[in-house]
């Protein structure tokens, strides 16, 4: 397992944090770092487009480790810095949560870092995230 702390994790984010604008779409104002079950960091960040193609920062730092061929998340974090300085941590929409899980099973266990000394795993935010059963016949 890791020894990555959740404040080594969410530095790691904010320091890809590099928000600009690209015509009338803003890129990289949300950042995101995980660290693998091998102890690897992979960082990424978001890219807004108008068609709604873009992708979240979560997703660019698991594309990152994907390409490493590399698939179990054991900590995984987001942040986004208000234009007052603030750093905020962000919790992964659901299309984010979902991406996550179907990467690897086994990252059900990921620790999804919600805010100082804060954690949970993704099975807390993914409720009922198995398949479900048939429904059978009616009685």
């Amino acid at each position: 397992m890791t020894t990555v702390s959740d404040d080594e994790l969410t530095a790691a984010a904010d320091a890809v944090l590099n928000p600009h604008h690209v015509g009338d779409r803003l890129f990289g104002d949300v950042g995101s770092t995980l660290v693998t079950e091998a102890g690897n960091l992979y960082s990424g960040v978001c890219v807004d487009t108008g068609s709604g193609t873009g992708y979240c920062a979560e997703l660019a730092a698991i594309a990152a480790m994907v390409t490493a061929r590399e698939h179990r998340i054991a900590k995984i974090v987001a942040v986004w810095r208000s234009e007052a300085g603030e750093l905020h941590v962000l919790p992964p929409c659901g299309r984010c949560r979902e991406f996550i899980r179907q990467v690897d099973a086994g990252n059900l266990d990921t620790r999804v870092v919600l805010g100082r000394n804060r954690s949970v795993p993704l099975r807390d935010l993914l409720p009922f995230n198995e398949w479900p059963s048939p429904l059978g016949t009616p009685d």
